[in-house]
């Protein structure tokens, strides 16, 4: 009895460490990948902020690479990613009583291209785009930028990883 207990329990532990590894947090499905490349972003919106091209660049390689086990590469990716920033706009979005702006909106849209070097019926071209409604009286500069910025890159990055490498 013993021995049936000590071989049951060897079995049960070995599956369980066997489906560990092949269990992914984020859901990603990279394949057989095992290399990435971002090429940068360039901003072709008709209002330019400087820096938010260098900024998303970076934020998508650090997405991926925090959440796959995927090595960064300058040039021959097994999944490549680029594309550029297309609309960098601050619109209106409600007026107070006295017929002036009571809240404004950043939005930001990047297109971006996706390569699957190894699955080439993956790739894809997409306009992603997301926002940041603030408070007229605010002004969007120095940390307040930096902020909107954070908020809509962590949403677009996550929204391109998803489209790219989960089946969502």
């Amino acid at each position: 009895m013993r021995k049936f207990l000590m071989i049951f329990t060897v079995l049960v532990t070995s599956l369980s460490l066997y489906s560990c590894m092949s269990y992914s947090f984020t859901g990603a499905d990279t394949g057989e990948a095992e290399t990435f490349q971002v090429n940068f972003f360039q901003n072709n919106a008709d209002l330019v902020e400087p820096g938010i091209d260098r900024a998303f660049t970076n934020s998508l390689q650090d997405l991926i690479q925090n959440q796959t086990s995927l090595s960064l590469v300058n040039n021959n990716g097994d999944l490549i990613f680029e594309g550029e920033i297309t609309e960098y706009y601050i619109s209106p979005m409600s007026a107070t009583s006295e017929n002036t702006a009571a809240q404004n909106r950043l939005t930001i849209a990047i297109n971006v291209r996706y390569f699957n070097t190894l699955e080439p019926e993956k790739d894809f071209e997409r306009r992603f785009s997301f926002y940041f409604d603030y408070p007229a009286t605010t002004q969007l500069v120095g940390a307040n930028l930096e902020t909107a910025i954070d908020e809509i890159y962590n949403r677009i990055t996550q929204d391109i990883f998803n489209a790219a490498l989960t089946d969502w």
